[in-house]
């Protein structure tokens, strides 16, 4: 078995990845933002967890505490389109400048650790219909994908001249339990206050690709098992294509409420019509998604409803 780093493991994805990577048998260390009790991280698998900025120094103690890594999971990093519209600084100072110093970091330390990246559907940009393969022209738009492609680059770049052995994986709408922003956490907050209509941006009409995060970290995690000294580039997403307002009166119905849907007409900046995935492909190892739309909000909503209720 392993040793794993996740960076960012404190956040969504990455609580998630560190307990489904520690339950295959692996000791995980993470290391993040944020002051977090050694009884609830090591509930989410970890074996210790640094509060930090990703720099050498905080790097060298994470290796004092857990020994080197033979997997580094890189999920530190911006995650809002606009976010990263409100203060581009800072998402490049979180995706870029973080992903530098964890690269160098390896460099200088000769690790022969593999690196998985994730990175954004945001990369492909607006322009793109139907089922986007990881060999599609990148075009963003927005600081967000911007900097997720510049992330990108650099991994490719560390990987010729260093030979860092990289993964990269494209995700696309990702969604599942304490996940505290987004589309589901804005309905649910809605009819959690009684609210009979909905009020949300776009026309419903936008087309994503839901992938729920039981079946994100089983792709993590093949990703970060591929052989090979090159830069191998994935997609995280499911291949299905879901309308916004689908997805928002599936809410509604597993909530138990009548309430109605209504939108502006109105795209929020650096949102693109439709973004769709090819299914995750491997050479060597099948990663089939098989949590449902269905199943995955009522998962969802039952998690958002005993947050609440605590």
């Amino acid at each position: 078995m392993g040793t794993f780093w996740i960076t960012g493991a404190g956040g969504f994805i990455g609580r998630h990845t560190a307990r489904h990577v520690s339950r295959a048998g692996h000791a995980v260390y993470g290391i993040g933002h944020g002051n977090w009790p050694n009884l609830e991280s090591s509930a989410w698998g970890l074996s210790g967890w640094l509060n930090g900025d990703i720099d050498a120094s905080n790097l060298d103690a994470l290796r004092v505490m857990g020994g080197d890594p033979s997997h580094v999971i890189h999920l530190a990093g911006g995650s809002s389109v606009g976010l990263s519209l409100d203060n581009p600084l800072e998402d490049f100072s979180r995706s870029v400048a973080s992903t530098a110093r964890l690269l160098e970091w390896m460099r200088t330390n000769q690790s022969t650790a593999r690196l998985t990246s994730a990175s954004s559907a945001a990369v492909y940009g607006s322009q793109q219909r139907g089922q986007i393969p990881p060999t599609a022209r990148t075009q963003p738009f927005s600081p967000y994908g911007h900097h997720k492609l510049m992330m990108e680059q650099l991994c490719r770049s560390y990987s010729e001249a260093f030979g860092i052995r990289c993964s990269i994986v494209r995700l696309f709408s990702v969604y599942g339990p304490w996940l505290r922003k987004q589309l589901l956490w804005d309905i649910c907050s809605q009819l959690e206050n009684g609210a009979e209509l909905i009020e949300l941006g776009g026309t419903g009409d936008e087309l994503r690709d839901w992938i729920e995060i039981r079946d994100v970290v089983k792709v993590m995690e093949a990703a970060s098992a591929i052989d090979g000294d090159s830069v191998i580039v994935l997609n995280g997403g499911t291949g299905l294509a879901t309308p916004v307002k689908i997805v928002a009166d599936a809410v509604i119905r597993e909530w138990g409420s009548h309430a109605l849907v209504t939108f502006s007409g109105e795209s929020r900046r650096g949102d693109p019509f439709s973004l769709i995935s090819t299914p995750p492909l491997f050479a060597d190892r099948s990663v089939s998604c098989e949590i449902g739309l269905d199943d995955g909000i009522a998962t969802y909503v039952k998690w958002f409803k005993k947050l609440r209720a605590a």
